[in-house]
């Protein structure tokens, strides 16, 4: 059955694996380390500020789903965490690099378009180009235990589609304040009716995906 979190839930997760990833002499970390990251007010959206009861609720709860892990050793002096989300000896979730350096961002920024992943995502994973991003959505789109993120349907005056990450709800179709007036109807092109097919594919995904998360609940 496929994991599912909840906001605060992804945050704390997301901050333990870019950790791992980014400062492996620091992991695992303290709750107040982690309290920190959950915190942070860069590449974060959006930006908390949680004390570290907060927190200590968000692993006791990740922990009873064994999903995090006191992982203190021998002499230390404070509890240190770390997550059981993915790529661990005994879970399933398996992810490359890239793959887990794209969900990572994913779960800590929300929805974000294969530019803005290659450009923030590049500190935990090298990606040579945007293609390479897109690659791995793809597979992370396609694999059969997933899907584990799905394409949202592209917003007025963007060029790219942004993508998801499915372990947390999809986020609300976002709809034009009351008043707006729309914009003048567009001459249909040969493009222009390939983006609207891609927009349904997209919103299909979505739906789709949405619902076999909650038939796996």
């Amino acid at each position: 059955m496929k994991v599912h979190l909840s906001a605060d839930e992804a945050r704390v997760i997301g901050a333990l694996i870019e950790k791992e990833i980014t400062t492996p002499d620091q992991y695992p970390l303290s709750l107040n380390a982690l309290t920190n990251a959950c915190n942070q007010k860069s590449n974060r959206d959006p930006v908390v500020d949680w004390d570290e009861r907060h927190v200590q609720q968000v692993l006791d709860g990740l922990a009873k789903r064994a999903l995090a892990v006191d992982r203190s050793g021998f002499g230390s002096r404070v509890p240190k965490y770390r997550h059981l989300f993915c790529n661990t000896e005994f879970g399933r979730l398996k992810f490359p690099p890239e793959e887990l350096a794209i969900l990572c961002e994913l779960l800590l920024r929300g929805p974000q378009t294969p530019g803005e992943l290659r450009s923030r995502a590049a500190r935990m994973a090298p990606f040579t180009d945007v293609s390479q991003v897109e690659r791995a959505l793809e597979d992370l789109a396609t694999r059969e235990d997933g899907p584990f993120v799905v394409r949202l349907p592209r917003e007025p005056g963007r060029r790219e589609s942004r993508y998801a990450q499915t372990f947390t709800d999809l986020p609300a179709e976002r709809h034009e304040p009351p008043g707006a007036t729309a914009p003048p109807a567009a001459v249909p092109v040969a493009g222009d009716r390939l983006a609207g097919l891609e927009d349904r594919l997209a919103l299909l995904e979505m739906e789709v995906a949405e619902l076999k998360r909650k038939l796996g609940q």
